[in-house]
């Protein structure tokens, strides 16, 4: 594959190296320095502060089964049934080695069917004195002496193999094939994402943990993948190759990350695993139990400023107590995940235990007078056409849900390319995927993206097109038809 290093300013450091060293030896120990200059970073109002506040707790916890893309969830339970934290909820029929287990203890309350008798809740209500179900407990110099089989068949026993996603098509992983490298994304771009140096906390020696346990995952190398405000603790973590992006979003994303770094070729897998799950995979193996929280971030200008913050939730918890009484007046839209990627909840909705990332936005379908005609200095824009480009490059935005306009007839016109820094031609891609050629989307690199990669693609989007969906229909596609 040849990649477009017009986009990017491309240094590599090497540091502490001896004079007489081999090329292996130097490569070991160099930094790439990656600057993307194509992209766009929104400064959008409602950054969620930098600690991290104890969630008020709930009386109960709702796991979701469709949450795991590509599982057929089989119960083991019923309703009525005491469960332990840590005793076995479901398991995949498709490949019984995956099973999920309940975050906490208590009865199960209720298990809510959906169409075709999918199984879309499991609500548990909370025991006060809390029993552990106790799994294989690993010490921090044990885990140098596991092997891949026993690493793969904890994460596949407990459902933390999910936490990892295989590219392409980002699925669970294959465990009879070892994937080429391992991607740990340690600086999503995207508007209001956990901040990793807040997360990692105190929690280093988890992390640390997380990644010597992803090294044992594959025979090549584990990126760590950091932005230019990493903190220390971030760039003193051993058995990885670290590598700094800078430059506006997309930089963050894993694709770009992977695209720079170690492409993906035909018939390759690579695996890929945020840094705020990578601290989990470390607390389940040290602390021999289901880890019962997590850590989520808060944001957006649809929520009061004194509620925007990282929150640390029990899994499965309910939202509203974070939520509720700290909406902004008039409608609002909750999103799990970022807001130009994730996806609409209710207030009830429960803390999903793939997304750390809650975003609060206003709900609009306000027309404006003359539209584009008028100056629009208050109003957001990257092109010239208001007066906001020239004059408010520094200012932060409260952007809501509105489109400012109807979906129309998409015009190629490779204004797309200028926020796209891998080597795609977006216009080309999209029109292949909307016609199914297949053969052409995968030759025009679709096998090396996902949807994410395409959300602000939308944003900027002059013909309201939704590329995210587009570009996941046609992933899925291809997954159905196969290679």
């Amino acid at each position: 594959m040849t990649i477009d290093f017009s986009s990017v300013e491309y240094r590599v450091f090497v540091l502490n190296v001896r004079r007489d060293a081999s090329f292996d030896e130097v490569k070991k120990n160099s930094m790439a320095v990656i600057k993307i200059k194509k992209g766009l970073d929104i400064k959008l109002e409602g950054l969620p502060a930098p600690d991290i506040r104890e969630a008020l707790q709930t009386d109960t916890i709702t796991i979701c089964p469709q949450e795991f893309k590509g599982i057929q969830p089989r119960l083991k339970i019923q309703e009525g049934d005491r469960v332990k934290r840590g005793s076995v909820l479901f398991f995949d029929k498709k490949n019984e080695a995956f099973q999920f287990r309940s975050p906490a203890a208590g009865i199960i309350q209720s298990i809510v069917l959906g169409p075709r008798r999918s199984i879309e809740q499991i609500i548990i209500d909370l025991a006060r004195d809390e029993e552990i179900e106790p799994l294989k407990k690993y010490g921090v110099q044990e885990i140098p002496s596991l092997s891949r089989d026993e690493v793969l068949s904890h994460l596949f026993d407990t459902g933390y193999m999910a936490l990892i996603k295989e590219r392409p098509f980002s699925k669970l992983p294959n465990r009879e094939r070892a994937p080429k490298s391992i991607f740990v994304n340690g600086m999503n771009t995207a508007p209001f994402q956990p901040d990793v140096n807040v997360v990692l906390g105190e929690q280093e020696r988890f992390f640390q943990a997380g990644l010597d346990l992803l090294s044992k995952l594959t025979k090549g190398d584990v990126h760590l993948c950091v932005g230019e405000t990493a903190s220390l603790k971030l760039k003193q973590t051993q058995n990885v190759k670290r590598h700094t992006f800078s430059g506006p979003h997309p930089s963050g994303n894993a694709s770009v990350h992977i695209h720079f770094v170690d492409p993906i070729s035909p018939g390759d897998t690579v695996w890929v695993i945020k840094a705020v799950d990578t601290i989990l995979l470390g607390q389940l193996f040290l602390e021999g139990a289901i880890p019962s929280s997590k850590i989520i971030s808060v944001g957006g200008g649809g929520i009061h400023e004194s509620a925007r913050a990282h929150y640390r939730v029990r899994q499965g918890g309910s939202l509203r107590p974070i939520l509720e009484h700290q909406l902004a007046g008039g409608f609002q839209r909750i999103l799990s995940g970022d807001v130009l990627s994730g996806r609409a909840v209710p207030l009830d909705r429960p803390v999903p235990f793939l997304d750390a990332c809650i975003n609060v936005i206003p709900e609009s379908e306000e027309r404006f007078f003359m539209g584009w005609l008028m100056p629009g200095l208050n109003r957001f824009s990257h092109s010239s056409l208001f007066l906001s480009r020239w004059f408010r490059k520094k200012a932060t935005w409260s952007l809501n849900t509105n489109q400012n306009g109807s979906i129309r007839a998409m015009v190629m016109t490779g204004w797309y390319d200028k926020f796209m820094p891998m080597n795609i031609k977006v216009d080309f891609l999209v029109r292949a995927v909307l016609a199914h050629d297949t053969d052409e989307a995968i030759k025009l690199g679709i096998l090396e993206t996902d949807p994410e990669d395409f959300a602000l693609c939308s944003f900027v989007c002059p013909s309201k097109m939704d590329f995210y969906t587009i570009i996941k229909n046609g992933l899925e596609e291809i997954e159905r038809e196969g290679l």
